[in-house]
């Protein structure tokens, strides 16, 4: 019988991406599979708490600290208020350039580890290409865990745009002010690539699809219909890929009445201490029980309504699935989420692809958007009230719940790497389908 295949998971330093990549891995270990982690620093023991080994990356410069990309959304903060057009020069331009100088000082160190570790297949889900990946020697899978128009297409809005599928006009302004804006960070990124043997990239693009499997988490429901389909032996559409949590203790509220509304823009997102407490003070008018996703600042927070719990984590997938409304920052895990579930969205975007799932799921009758930058109370009160008592809207999450939870995603794409690893290095062992 030969070894199990060992698989290097290695996500980007965020938790959407992190933990999509532990429901992949967890079902991965329960086929005989060998999952381990790469960790960029700032994530340690993160994936140990789910019994995964880690090997770290040393922290080799600013960009991979924790800390500097804390300090960077602090700094970008007003800039979230912006459209997504307005955005290209103020926070997606610097971030790309940020991007840039992450995957520049992880490349020596991760192309030592990747030599030491020796797996069968890795698995990337990130944004942009890390050389010693493509140079390792060994199959590499791609997941795209952000929204599908991260893969380009003529008949798919532009990355990062918030644009409706139909808006030709709008496709094309933004296309030429983001490449403009980000030109200088690709150029440095392309000389980078091509210091290290890889071929340059075509204009705004920072990862190119793998050329063994590709992996997209966008529900049927919100799929694009493409113009130039994709070729099935090489990219897998998963139906979502939302992984288990042990059960969450709903707490005891001293107003405990009302639909149950779960709250969180992510761990990035509740740094903005100014919308939390707006938006926590509107709560307190509405006959509603809110769970709050504070992050690091929960002890921050000191009148806090009867109708609202804050914590600084949930496990979310389980919060999800017993709230009646998820409100969140349109995060493409958060989406796939509150779909699998059945769970309507009130999306308020605020950066990235944010602003592509939450035109979506207007698109869709999935969830409704609400500005970030510009709400009242009154509106934000009216918006809770009008998703809740959205019949149509709850009829159409059923189904599609029923259709995502009978098509796991996390299976899909742990049969799929799994098939990859032995096809790829001609071992043996039996799938178990």
């Amino acid at each position: 019988m030969p070894d199990a295949p060992l698989i290097a998971f290695f996500p980007e330093a965020s938790f959407g991406a992190a933990l999509n990549c532990v429901g992949i891995a967890r079902a991965l270990r329960a086929r005989g599979a060998r999952p381990v982690f790469i960790c960029h620093p700032g994530f340690s023991g993160i994936f140990a708490d789910y019994g995964f080994q880690e090997y770290h990356l040393p922290s080799t410069g600013p960009a991979q600290s924790a800390d500097y990309w804390q300090a960077f959304i602090r700094r970008h903060l007003p800039h979230f208020d912006l459209s997504p057009i307005e955005q290209v020069e103020t926070y997606v331009a610097p971030t790309w350039d940020a991007i840039v100088d992450t995957a520049i000082e992880a490349e020596e160190p991760l192309s030592a580890l990747i030599a030491r570790l020796r797996p069968d297949l890795i698995v990337l889900d990130n944004v942009v290409m890390f050389p010693a990946v493509a140079r390792a020697g060994v199959p590499w899978v791609r997941i795209i865990s952000c929204a599908e128009t991260e893969l380009p297409d003529a008949n798919v809005p532009p990355y990062l745009s918030g644009l409706a599928a139909t808006d030709q006009a709008g496709r094309a302004a933004f296309l030429q002010r983001y490449l403009n804006a980000i030109a200088p960070a690709h150029d440095r990124y392309n000389r980078f690539r091509q210091s290290a043997g890889l071929d340059p990239l075509p204009p705004g693009q920072f990862l190119e699809s793998s050329p063994d499997l590709n992996l997209l988490l966008a529900p049927s429901i919100l799929r694009h219909q493409r113009e130039t389909p994709l070729a099935p032996d090489r990219f897998a559409f998963l139906e979502g890929c939302v992984r288990r949590e042990g059960p969450y203790q709903l707490p005891d509220f001293p107003r405990n009445e009302g639909p149950l509304v779960y709250v969180s823009f992510g761990s990035l997102g509740a740094l903005d201490m100014g919308l939390m407490d707006r938006m926590i003070a509107t709560f307190s008018t509405i006959p509603a029980r809110f769970l709050v996703n504070a992050g690091a600042l929960r002890e921050a927070y000191r009148a806090v309504p009867d109708n609202v719990h804050l914590e600084s984590w949930y496990p979310q997938p389980s919060v999800v699935a017993i709230a009646d409304l998820f409100i969140h920052h349109g995060g493409n895990n958060s989406f796939c989420e509150a779909l699998f579930h059945g769970v309507p969205s009130l999306i308020m975007p605020y950066c990235w692809d944010g602003h592509d799932n939450a035109t979506r799921a207007e698109e869709t009758g999935t969830g409704h958007r609400l500005d970030r930058a510009r709400w009242t109370p009154d509106s934000l009160s009216a918006a809770i009230h009008s998703v809740l008592a959205d019949q149509a809207m709850r009829a159409r999450l059923r189904e599609n719940s029923r259709i995502m939870q009978a098509n796991s995603g996390v299976d899909k794409a742990s049969s799929r790497i799994l098939a990859q690893a032995i096809n790829l290095a001609g071992a043996g062992m039996a799938l178990d389908r």
